[in-house]
């Protein structure tokens, strides 16, 4: 089984490595890339062309960075994430995946046992689960370091953070915003309005630690 919703990778100097890429590429998941004009060629040589989606410039120039160093640094993959949210809302749906693009596998933890999966069934599980609440905004995967297959854990959280990985509802009030940290700025804004987040510990992604690939933010912020 497939995700119903389109899901998106943003990112950015990661034409080489495309661990996400790659990994939704093995269990035959179907996605789209968003990338910056200038990076287009490359990822096109790797990656079919027709999954590759160029962020409009508008998108960085509007962005809001909640700091005052306007263009003086890369504005991170707030812009990208807004553009893949109004592609999807212009596609007639009502939510949309959007990763980073450092998640190397996707993972099943149940009863202290973690097995990489080989479909795409856990994204349309998550789907079927989330579309059963009408206040239930953003849903996620939880980090595998953080779900030890030893310990005694939930199948999901309410209310917590979503980073990384997220299947966001369309018709929310809001947009992505800020140089940094923006999944965390993105959860608060939701539960504060009085929406719902849930994060899976039964569905987990394998993403790389920070800073430990380059390209993205590493390159652009952490250095």
């Amino acid at each position: 089984m497939n995700p119903d919703y389109p899901i998106y990778i943003v990112s950015k100097g990661r034409w080489e490595s495309r661990l996400t890429s790659k990994a939704l590429e093995k269990i035959n998941v179907p996605y789209k890339i968003v990338v910056e004009e200038h990076e287009r060629d490359q990822y096109a040589s790797v990656i079919d062309s027709a999954k590759v989606l160029v962020l409009p410039q508008e998108y960085l120039e509007k962005y809001e960075t909640c700091d005052g160093l306007g263009g003086e640094k890369s504005k991170g993959p707030g812009a990208a994430r807004n553009y893949a949210w109004e592609h999807s809302i212009a596609s007639g749906v009502n939510r949309h995946w959007v990763m980073d693009d450092n998640i190397a596998s996707f993972n099943r933890l149940n009863r202290n046992l973690m097995c990489k999966v080989e479909s795409g069934t856990i994204f349309k599980v998550v789907e079927d689960f989330v579309d059963r609440y009408e206040n239930l905004a953003i849903a996620g995967f939880n980090y595998d370091f953080f779900a030890k297959a030893k310990e005694k854990i939930p199948p999901f959280v309410l209310n917590t953070r979503i980073y990384s990985l997220l299947l966001i509802q369309n018709d929310l009030p809001f947009r992505w915003r800020g140089r940094y940290n923006e999944d965390t700025d993105l959860s608060l804004r939701v539960l504060k309005k009085g929406f719902c987040t849930m994060q899976f510990n039964a569905f987990l992604q394998e993403k790389a630690t920070t800073q430990t690939l380059k390209g993205g933010n590493t390159d652009d912020f952490y250095s």
